[in-house]
């Protein structure tokens, strides 16, 4: 249950750094809706994150939790057009993501 909470706290990071983004980057109402996000979600993320390293090592759920965020912001981006998908990019995301995997394989 801990990794369930760690991957998901980790989707959360993502989250809360889109939405930090629009927040400076808008007006208005969807500057307080996006602000309002985040403070939801990096509260939640951050405590999803502290519930996992009650049973994780610290180094690896952070590591995990900071791959997964990483990955899923990059991501995110670029399905938004804000990055391009080069393919040096591609593989280097991968490899974040494999190593997140391997963490989990070898704790």
């Amino acid at each position: 249950m801990a990794w369930l909470i760690l991957v998901f706290s980790g989707a959360l990071e993502a989250v809360w750094a889109a939405a930090l983004h629009r927040a400076f980057r808008t007006s208005g109402r969807r500057r307080f809706a996006s602000s309002t996000l985040f403070l939801v979600s990096v509260t939640a993320s951050t405590g999803g994150l502290a519930i996992a390293m009650q049973s994780i090592p610290t180094g690896t759920a952070y590591a995990v939790w900071v791959g997964v965020g990483v990955v899923l912001t990059s991501a995110y981006a670029i399905a938004i057009g804000a990055e391009r998908p080069t393919v040096v990019r591609l593989l280097l995301l991968s490899g974040i993501a494999v190593c997140v995997v391997g963490l989990k394989v070898a704790a």
